[in-house]
């Protein structure tokens, strides 16, 4: 991203935030729909980022990277839904449903941006906009290929374990060691470059429609 400042890395910061926000909301919303209003009784079905924070993963962690990191790399959370899939009238495509609805939410959000700014090209100058379309797209790209990886807690998890047929008892104890196993994937694997393949081709669908758009 150039010269990292203070100011970048504010901004970086809530638009992390208010992706998380609409992804974790995405979560407690189609949960509602489906019949599941745990979220909305616990105060989650909110686009207010507070409920949504977790302490280490929405606050310490972000802020370290972001402030360390010279290209502002991050590594960030939000703090689960809690979604209980009996009160669904069928657990198994409706836990499918609320799970991919955050990942689902942050495509929106970036191909809502393409549209913008492709709108913004067509009628207008936007280049002053355009660092912040960037941050934008990129981190909601991320938010929603990250999310498809299929190891808990993570949204993809949720695919695979109805996918496979995994016990409940499996998938929990699966759980427990799930965030070592994505650590141990991010930090000590080659998966991270096929991670940006999927980040670069969300990218690059946005950036399509913005150009067809702007009518270049």
């Amino acid at each position: 991203m150039g010269n990292f400042s203070l100011a970048d890395a504010a901004v970086t910061y809530l638009i992390l935030l208010a992706s998380l926000s609409v992804h974790e909301w995405a979560h407690a919303w189609s949960a509602g729909k489906l019949g599941d209003n745990t979220a909305r009784m616990m105060g989650r079905a909110t686009l207010n980022p507070i409920p949504h924070m977790d302490p280490v993963g929405t606050v310490l962690l972000p802020a370290f990277f972001l402030l360390l990191s010279p290209g502002g790399v991050f590594f960030a959370w939000a703090k689960p839904v809690p979604v209980n899939p009996s009160n669904f009238a069928k657990p198994v495509r409706d836990d499918i449903l609320v799970s991919m609805a955050g990942p689902f939410s942050n495509l929106l959000l970036a191909l809502g941006a393409a549209v913008l700014y492709g709108l913004a090209a067509r009628f207008g100058d936007p280049s002053a906009f355009q660092d912040l379309f960037t941050k934008f797209l990129l981190i909601n790209a991320l938010l929603m290929v990250f999310n498809l990886i299929p190891v808990p807690p993570l949204d993809g998890s949720h695919v695979l374990r109805h996918l496979v047929g995994m016990k409940e008892e499996t998938y929990l104890k699966f759980s427990q060691w799930g965030f070592l196993v994505l650590l141990g994937l991010l930090f000590l694997t080659p998966f991270p470059a096929f991670l940006w393949q999927g980040i670069r081709f969300v990218a690059t669908l946005c950036l399509s429609l913005t150009q067809l758009i702007a009518g270049g």
